[in-house]
């Protein structure tokens, strides 16, 4: 059975970082393109961030780019989503899904599995 387990978010204030992971069991994260999505209050989830399985190539969200930082670390079967200069529009649940097939209109596709999310808050 395939679970992903989002953790490190929290309350923090705006100009603030934090670390997501998103961690595999069941799956090997190292097979596959893995994207990290979030959704805020009232909004549809959006996709953020997409690293391709040798972590060679990676995609932001247009709202992301220069502040997030998608990795991963494939011995641990982790994916991870450092976050800087946090504002308060960054607020929202943020989801890891795998695997990710293609990209197109910065739409991700594939995602046959997803995490329940964590949580980031980020205080004005």
């Amino acid at each position: 059975e395939v679970h992903l387990v989002e953790s490190g978010g929290g309350l923090v204030q705006a100009g603030g970082s934090l670390r997501l992971s998103c961690a595999a069991s069941g799956f090997f994260l190292d097979e596959h393109a893995i994207g990290w999505f979030r959704q805020a209050p009232g909004e549809e989830r959006a996709a953020v961030a997409c690293i391709t399985a040798n972590g060679g190539i990676t995609y932001y969200a247009d709202s992301v780019k220069g502040r997030f930082t998608i990795s991963r670390d494939n011995a641990k079967n982790t994916v991870y989503l450092q976050m800087i200069s946090l504002k308060a529009e960054d607020t929202a649940v943020y989801y890891c899904a795998a695997p990710i097939t293609h990209i197109s209109g910065g739409k991700y596709y594939g995602m046959d599995y997803w995490g329940k999310g964590t949580l980031v808050t980020v205080s004005s």
